[in-house]
């Protein structure tokens, strides 16, 4: 598409997929869940800020995280190989094949690539000159209990995260679901409300043989090859992100308390699910966020925009990373 280049690199004991375009100073677009970085003919999810940013004089990056699309060589089957220490890894090892030694990027992250460019700007500040982040803001680590927990004692058992956990579950009911409208159910959801999947039932804001009505920014296309390469690899490797979350938790105590260090902009839709989740709004506009990343230059919240903000309001993302990236 429009001069993508898609090449593997050998890194972190991973055969990691990219997607990349121009010459310039390095800007690491990292996807979220249930994304890809390469649809032949159509996107990667950054599509449009990766031609954006390419034109613009800055070179774009977009890999295919572990245990997604063409990026191979993850256990997936078990999930303990995939806790924020192995992803941020998989970052670090793929800089230091693309980058000269030592060498600085720009990071934009979206739903769990921006959880791990936050862990990324927390474990080595050294290799970011900024951030900017969608959706999911700094989570920082909570004496009180990790993130399933606490989702369950709010929500129950019937809430996505909580779903995801039990080991080839959610693989089985995904199953006996159309793989399209699988897709089509994630990729549309826009309620600012939690995400619910109770057992046996199947998504419970819209019936499995309910017609779901594309947005103008996804494609049929789109839907099919995320379709396929689900049918293909499963969806296992991206359900590890969430069945680690326990793990993960026990594993970053050390940083209680840590903040992040590196210059950030925060960029959040107003329908977005995650604003929603208890105490979120006022983490993000109270005090606490910007305690936690002291050097957060700004925090934008803008109006009619869910989840996948990056493609529903590209030109709008586009306009708010370049601002930043300009300060530089």
């Amino acid at each position: 598409m429009e001069g993508i280049q898609h090449k593997t690199i050998s890194a972190n004991g991973l055969n990691i997929h990219i997607a990349e375009k121009g010459e310039g100073p390095l800007v690491l677009f990292l996807h979220g869940f249930p994304e890809l970085c390469k649809i032949p003919g159509s996107a990667p999810a950054w599509r449009h800020q990766i031609l954006y940013l390419a034109d613009h004089g800055y070179r774009a990056v977009a890999p295919d995280l572990r245990g997604y699309g063409d990026t191979t060589g993850a256990p997936v089957d078990d999930p303990t190989k995939f806790t924020i220490h192995h992803l941020v890894g998989d970052v670090i090892g793929l800089l230091d094949a693309i980058t000269s030694e030592g060498e600085k990027v720009f990071v934009v992250g979206h739903d769990w690539g921006a959880f791990v460019a936050w862990h990324l700007c927390l474990f080595r500040p050294d290799r970011v000159k900024g951030l900017v982040n969608l959706s999911v803001p700094f989570i920082p680590w909570n004496p009180n209990g990790e993130m399933v927990q606490l989702l369950r004692a709010a929500y129950g058992e019937d809430h996505y995260m909580v779903r995801f956990q039990e080991p080839g579950d959610i693989e089985a009911e995904l199953v006996k679901i159309d793989t399209k409208t699988v897709m089509k159910k994630f990729l549309t959801f826009r309620n600012p409300e939690p995400f619910y999947f109770p057992k046996g039932k199947g998504f419970k804001h819209s019936p499995n043989d309910e017609t779901v009505t594309l947005p103008t920014w996804l494609s049929e296309e789109d839907v099919e090859y995320y379709a396929t390469r689900l049918d293909k690899n499963g969806i296992s490797g991206a359900i590890n992100y969430y069945r680690v979350i326990p793990l993960t938790w026990e594993l970053s105590s050390a940083w209680r308390g840590a903040k992040v260090t590196v210059p950030s902009k925060f960029v959040i839709g107003d329908l977005d699910l995650v604003y929603y989740m208890p105490g979120m709004k006022e983490y993000i506009h109270n005090g606490g966020f910007q305690t936690d990343v002291p050097l957060l230059e700004e925090v934008v919240v803008i109006e009619d925009a869910a989840h996948f903000i990056n493609q529903e309001k590209p030109d709008e993302i586009n306009k708010h990373i370049i601002e930043f990236l300009k300060k530089f």
